[in-house]
């Protein structure tokens, strides 16, 4: 029995936003190319004192990442705020995705946000996104590798016999 659709993310769908996108699964690894770029650009520009850019590209860098993410479901995103929502549905509430991870790109996202909006960034808010983007990239790249994991079997403890 298929599970029912997250009233959300069923939204999304139709309003546009989300579509399905057969030729998602080719795009993927060039998804991942560029969120990798993006990181290592942002970890550079930073390097250099650029923290407002360093938190605009480091966003991105989560963004592609979870398109990567929503391709490999054979989905595509019109809109940032779906494609955290697709995230939450596809990923977090099957248990195959933390939701640290749809939190943090939340984060960089306000990040990303009030750098390019309000001209409000700092050192720390830019080293917090480029934290934020390494390790959402990474474990993309390990669901990526491997589909079929499941957090829910990492994360179950072990169970003990208990006698009364």
């Amino acid at each position: 029995m298929e599970r029912p659709l997250d009233p959300d993310f069923e939204s999304c769908i139709k309003s546009g936003k989300i579509r399905r996108f057969a030729a998602g699964a080719e795009l993927v690894a060039a998804e991942l190319e560029t969120a990798r770029q993006d990181f290592e650009e942002a970890t550079r520009t930073a390097a250099a004192g650029g923290f407002k850019w360093a938190t605009i590209q480091a966003y991105y860098a989560m963004f592609h990442t979870a398109r990567a993410l929503l391709y490999a479901e054979g989905f595509r995103e019109r809109s940032h705020r779906c494609l955290v929502i697709a995230l939450r549905a596809l990923y977090v509430q099957p248990r195959r995705l933390e939701l640290e991870f749809v939190e943090g790109m939340e984060a960089g996202k306000m990040l990303r946000e009030n750098a390019d909006y309000y001209s409000r960034f700092s050192d720390a808010g830019a080293h917090r996104a480029l934290d934020l983007a390494k390790r959402f990239l990474a474990r993309a790249r390990q669901l990526i590798d491997n589909p079929d994991d499941n957090i829910v079997a990492r994360d179950r403890p072990a169970r003990r016999n208990r006698r009364p």
